[in-house]
């Protein structure tokens, strides 16, 4: 099957949410203490926001929304750092009947040409901990860690 990267469309909003609570649920199972359920997990005024700014894309694998992407441009300037151009990953995911299939792989390609396109520095996300099977695919892709945020309860 041919995985296609394109634009979110505004029609699309149930199914980017039921992906999104697929994440979402996986984030509660890890850590109960920090997430917890919510009827909304993404804002349609949110979504529609995101997908008007063109930073919200989805993967079609078989003519179906597999996978979502939602992006943001970084422009960091500071006096104590070399100026950069970033996209950083919001938030991406693949719905969990399509996992495995190289969606994901699919959208880092897209995102290997969107930051050459834009004449960008790099690509940054972040992860959490206990998601191991999105670190190894992450780390297998060529990610390398840039910081760790660490917590005391």
């Amino acid at each position: 099957m041919k995985i296609h990267i394109r634009n979110a469309e505004l029609d699309e909003y149930q199914t980017v949410e039921a992906i999104m609570k697929q994440v979402q649920q996986m984030h509660i199972d890890w850590r109960p203490n920090i997430y917890k359920y919510n009827e909304t997990v993404l804002p349609l005024e949110l979504y529609k926001q995101a997908v008007n700014e063109r930073t919200f894309f989805v993967a079609e694998y078989d003519r179906k929304v597999a996978g979502i992407l939602f992006v943001i441009y970084r422009h960091i300037e500071n006096p104590i750092q070399v100026t950069r151009n970033i996209i950083f990953i919001d938030s991406m995911a693949v719905d969990e009947k399509y996992r495995g299939k190289g969606i994901g792989h699919a959208f880092f390609d897209f995102l290997k040409n969107l930051k050459d396109e834009r004449g960008y520095d790099g690509i940054e996300l972040q992860v959490n901990t206990k998601n191991k099977a999105a670190y190894k695919i992450y780390s297998d892709y060529g990610f390398t860690n840039k910081s760790i945020n660490m917590e005391l309860l």
